[in-house]
C-alpha cells in the first residue's frame, strides 16, 4: 500500500473551502474538503474508502508567519481502521510539543512539524514552508529534514502550475503540484491521486510530467550504481547451491560472458581468461537470484529487489500501460529492477471492486480482457475478489486458449475448490484455503477475508479428513499457491504503533522520516480476541507445512515491503519447519519451472542468464542469513545492496 493510502500527506493554510477528489488508480475513492473555520485556521476532513479499508481523518492547524505549524489536532482511524490522535503545539517560550501513537516529545529547536497521520493537502503546507526557508530545506520535527527541487511548470484547464518535488520525506523525491496563487493543485503517485476536481481532466497530462522527472532520477540512480564489465566476469572460491539437488559444492568458479553463464567448475579446473574481472567469493555462498512472485511494481521497488537479491519477479496488478513501459525500462537498464512476469488483473463490477479499469460483466467482455493481456506479452491473468463466479470457467478456457495461466483472490460467494475446478491454475494468499471449509463466509471483497481467520482457525482441526482431501484435491489438480504468509503475518502479528515484521530488522536503518512513516500499518487486535490472534500465525504456519508435505506446490511472494519481505516470507517458511534447502528451491528453481522459464533462469548452469547472488552467510544453516546479500548480478550485471541501501539513504550495515 502506498504511503499516501496510509495517509502522509498535507495541504493549505491560504485556502477557501475547497473538495478535492481522492482516487485510487483514476477510481474515485473519497474527498478531502478543506475549509477555514476561523482566521489563520485550516480544517480538512479526509476520507477514502479501499476495499472496506481507507483513512478517516479530521485535523485542524494554525501556521506561523513562516508557514511553520504551531498547533496541529487531528484524529480519526488510519488504513487499517485503527483509531488515532495526534496533537502538536507551540507555546509563546517557543516550548514544542507532540503526543501521537507512535511518539511523544518535546523541543525548543525550530522546524517544520510532520503530523504522523496528516491529509493529504499537508504537502502543500510543507512545500510553503519550504519556499520561504533558507536554501529550501528545512529541519523537520520530530526528526528529519526536507528540502525542495523546482520542477517544470505545465498549463493545464486554463492555469498555470507548477511541479515540485521534496526531497527527505520518502527513498525518492515527493511530487507535489502548486497552482500560481502557492495553493495545493495536487498530490500525485503511481496509485494514488488527490485533486482539485476542476483538474481532473489534467491527469494525465501531470501524470507524465512527473513521470518524467521520475525516469530522469531513475535512469541517473542505475548508471552510478551498474557494473558492467568490460570483458568476462569470473566468480572464484564460492560455496555454490544447486536447487536440484539442494547440495553445496565449495571452491567453485563461474563464468560469464555477457548476460550468460558459460561455465561451472571447480577453481582448480577454471583458469583465469585473459582480461577477465574476478570476484573473489572467499567462500561465500552463491546461489541462483531469488524470485519474488507477488508484488505491484511503484517507484523504488525494483531497487530494493536488486538490493534483497530478488532477479526475477512477478507483478500481480498495475496501471497496465505504465507498467509495461516500467519493464522496457527494466529491460534497457535504464531503471533498476529484476526481470519481470506480468499478471494482468481482471475484476468485476461493484462498490467494493478492486482499483482498475479492467471491470467486465460478460462473457464477451472477459474474453476481451484476455486478448488484451495475452496481446501484450502478458503470461497469466489474476482474478479479483468481486469477480463473478459464474465468469471464471469463461476468462480460465480463454485464457488456457491464448496459453495464459489463471489465478487470483478466490471471488467473492465462491470457494477454492470451485475456482479450481473452473480452471484456475493458483490461488494468492493462504487465508482463501482455510476459508473454503466455511461456507457462512461468503463475501471476501473486504477485509473480513483476513480478519476473520483468526477465529475460524481456532476452530479448525488440520487432521480433519476434509482438509486431507483437500489437500490432495490441489494437488492432482496442480494448483499453485502463493501464500503471502508475511502479510498474514503483518495482520495478525503487527502492532499498530511498530514497524511490520518484515521490516524490523532493517527498519532503524532507514532515512528518519520513512522509518517513522512505518511504525503504523497493522490491524489492531479486537478486545478478547488476544488469544485467538495470538494463535494466527502459528496455525498458518502449521496449514503451510501439511500442505507443502502433501505435495502442494509453493511459490514465495510478498506483496508488501520490496525485497525485505520476501526475505520475511522465506523465513516463516523455515519456521514453518519446511527444510532452508527446500525453502531456497521454492525461492528460486519452483517459480521458473511453473512460469516456464526453467531454460533460462532458476539453477546456475551454463547456458542460463547469469542471473545469481552472493550471499555473506549460510542460508542453509541459518534462513535469516539470506538478508545478507553481498552482491546482485543480473544478467551479467553487478550490483553492490550496501551502496544502493546507502543512495536510498539507509545508513552503512
Amino acid at each position: 500500500m502506498k504511503w499516501f493510502a496510509v495517509a502522509l500527506v498535507f495541504i493549505a493554510a491560504s485556502v477557501s473551502a475547497r473538495d478535492d477528489q481522492v482516487q485510487i488508480h483514476g477510481n474515485p475513492a473519497g474527498t478531502q474538503t478543506l475549509t477555514q473555520p476561523e482566521p489563520g485556521v485550516t480544517a480538512a476532513d479526509y476520507r477514502f474508502n479501499d476495499r472496506g479499508r481507507g483513512d478517516v481523518i479530521q485535523a485542524r492547524w494554525r501556521l506561523d508567519a513562516n508557514g511553520l505549524p504551531i498547533r496541529y489536532e487531528a484524529s480519526g482511524n488510519d488504513y487499517w481502521k485503527v483509531e488515532f490522535s495526534e496533537h502538536f503545539e507551540r507555546d509563546a517560550a517557543g516550548l514544542a510539543r507532540w503526543k501521537s501513537r507512535i511518539e511523544t516529545g518535546e523541543t525548543r529547536s525550530a522546524g517544520f512539524y510532520l503530523p504522523a497521520n496528516p491529509p493529504p493537502e499537508f504537502m502543500g503546507v510543507l512545500t510553503r514552508a519550504l519556499l520561504k526557508a533558507p536554501g529550501r530545506r528545512l529541519k523537520l520535527l520530530p526528526a528529519g529534514e526536507a528540502w525542495l527541487e523546482g520542477g517544470a511548470d505545465v498549463d493545464v484547464v486554463g492555469r498555470k502550475l507548477t511541479l515540485y518535488r521534496i526531497g527527505g520525506i520518502e527513498f525518492t523525491p515527493v511530487p507535489v503540484w502548486l497552482d500560481d496563487k502557492g495553493d495545493t493543485a495536487g498530490v500525485i503517485d503511481d496509485w494514488f491521486e488527490v485533486l482539485e476536481t476542476p483538474l481532473l481532466p489534467a491527469l494525465a497530462e501531470l501524470q507524465r510530467a512527473q513521470q518524467a522527472a521520475d525516469q530522469a532520477w531513475h535512469a541517473a540512480l542505475a548508471r552510478a550504481h551498474t557494473h558492467k564489465p568490460p570483458g568476462a566476469l569470473l566468480i572464484r572460491g564460492a560455496r555454490l547451491f544447486d536447487p536440484v539437488t539442494g547440495g553445496v559444492r565449495p571452491g567453485m568458479s563461474v563464468l560469464v560472458r555477457g548476460e550468460r553463464i558459460v561455465r561451472v567448475e571447480p577453481d582448480a579446473d577454471l583458469d583465469v581468461p585473459l582480461g577477465a574481472e574476478v570476484i573473489a567469493a572467499n567462500g561465500r555462498f552463491l546461489m541462483p537470484g531469488l524470485w519474488d512472485v507477488h508484488q505491484h511494481f511503484s517507484n523504488v521497488d525494483g531497487v530494493f529487489d536488486l538490493i534483497a537479491g530478488v532477479t526475477s519477479a512477478r507483478d500481480m496488478a498495475n496501471d497496465n500501460e505504465p507498467m509495461l513501459a516500467r519493464v522496457k525500462r527494466f529491460d534497457a537498464g535504464t531503471e533498476l529492477g529484476p526481470r519481470v512476469t506480468l499478471a494482468g488483473i481482471i475484476e468485476g463490477i461493484g462498490p467494493l471492486a478492486g482499483p482498475t479499469d479492467v471491470k467486465v460483466d460478460t462473457p464477451e467482455k472477459a474474453r476481451a480482457a484476455v486478448d488484451w493481456y495475452a496481446d501484450h506479452g502478458y503470461a497469466q491473468v489474476k482474478i479479483y475478489s468481486s469477480f463473478s463466479p459464474a465468469l471464471v470457467a469463461t476468462v480460465a478456457d480463454r485464457a488456457h486458449e491464448r496459453g495464459l495461466r489463471v489465478s487470483g483472490h478466490v471471488p467473492a460467494f465462491t470457494f477454492a475448490r470451485a475456482f479450481v475446478e473452473a480452471g484456475a491454475d493458483e490461488i494468492q494468499h493462504l487465508n482463501f484455503i482455510l476459508l473454503n471449509f466455511f461456507p457462512d463466509v461468503k463475501d471476501t471483497r473486504t477485509r473480513d477475508r483476513y480478519t476473520v481467520l483468526a477465529d475460524r482457525l481456532a476452530q479448525f482441526d488440520f487432521n480433519d479428513g476434509r482438509f486431507t482431501d483437500f489437500v490432495a484435491f490441489l494437488r492432482q489438480h496442480q494448483t499453485v499457491l502463493d501464500p503471502t504468509m508475511v502479510v498474514l503475518e503483518g495482520l495478525f502479528s503487527g502492532e499498530p504503533a511498530r514497524a511490520a515484521p518484515a521490516l524490523r530488522p532493517v527498519v532503524q536503518r532507514f532515512p528518519t522520516v520513512v522509518k517513522r512513516r512505518q511504525l503504523s500499518g497493522a490491524v489492531a487486535v479486537p478486545a478478547g480476541k488476544e488469544a485467538a490472534y495470538a494463535q494466527a500465525l502459528p496455525g498458518l504456519l502449521r496449514m503451510l507445512k501439511r500442505l507443502h508435505d502433501g505435495g502442494v506446490t509453493i511459490m514465495p511472494g510478498s506483496d508488501g515491503f520490496a525485497g525485505y519481505s520476501l526475505h520475511r516470507e522465506l523465513e516463516l517458511y523455515s519456521q514453518a519447519g519446511i527444510a532452508n534447502a527446500e525453502v531456497l528451491r521454492i525461492a528460486t528453481l519452483v517459480p521458473a519451472r511453473v512460469l516456464g522459464v526453467e531454460k533460462e533462469r532458476g539453477s546456475i548452469t551454463p547456458g542460463k542468464l547469469a542471473d545469481m547472488i552472493l550471499v555473506d552467510g549460510d542460508p542453509l544453516a541459518n534462513m535469516s542469513d539470506i538478508r545478507r546479500v553481498w552482491r546482485t548480478i543480473k544478467g551479467g550485471q553487478v550490483y553492490d545492496p550496501a551502496a544502493l541501501e546507502q543512495a536510498m539513504g539507509m545508513t552503512p550495515r
